[in-house]
């Protein structure tokens, strides 16, 4: 075999162990991710997002936001569950859809808290025209001040300036929701 052979053959070596050492890397790194953003009470979440015409991905971004997860948890502000739902808010949308809501402990129930969270976002998102940005931010701010902050022109209609979202734990959870939900989409699309 001639210098240059070996040469080719030693390059040719080269590169196939770098694209699998490469490939090993890609894999790993996306084992990785898909821990930390993972797609838990998947049956519920593609269950009602389907029924209320939601991008799945966008709600388990919400979900991560809201209770990383976590069925049992409870806000400061004494929202519960993996959607984080405060009892009235939760009450109303059962009452719309018909469902016997007896205590907020129910809220704990991973399906149900599910059901009544993307119900109440498909909600918003036809209050604002499908607008996802105005939608969380009211999701996590509330309507009236996303009416108020629109009405004093603090943010645009079209929610195109999030960046004035007066309430900095707003303003945090819209700009890690979105980036989550482009992750979320980068990982199981």
């Amino acid at each position: 075999m001639s210098k240059k052979v070996k040469k080719m053959l030693l390059l040719l070596i080269l590169v196939i162990v770098l694209a699998v050492i490469l490939f090993q890397i890609f894999k790993i790194q996306n084992i990785i991710l898909k821990r930390i953003y993972p797609t838990k009470y998947s049956e519920y979440v593609y269950k009602y997002a389907k029924e209320y015409n939601i991008d799945p991905l966008l709600v388990f971004a919400i979900i991560k936001a809201e209770s990383n997860f976590n069925p049992n948890v409870i806000s400061s502000s004494k929202a519960i569950g993996l959607m984080q739902l405060m009892d009235a808010t939760a009450e109303e949308i059962a009452r719309k859809l018909n469902i016997t809501f007896q205590e907020k402990s129910s809220l704990y129930n991973p399906e149900l808290n599910i059901q009544l969270g993307v119900k109440y976002f498909s909600n918003l998102l036809k209050e604002y025209n499908n607008n996802q940005l105005l939608a969380l931010t009211a999701y996590n701010a509330g309507i009236g001040n996303v009416k108020n902050w629109i009405e004093q022109g603090i943010i645009k209609p079209d929610g195109s300036d999030i960046e004035n979202i007066p309430f900095k734990e707003t303003n945090n959870y819209v700009r890690k929701i979105l980036r989550d939900y482009k992750i979320y989409k980068e990982l199981y699309k």
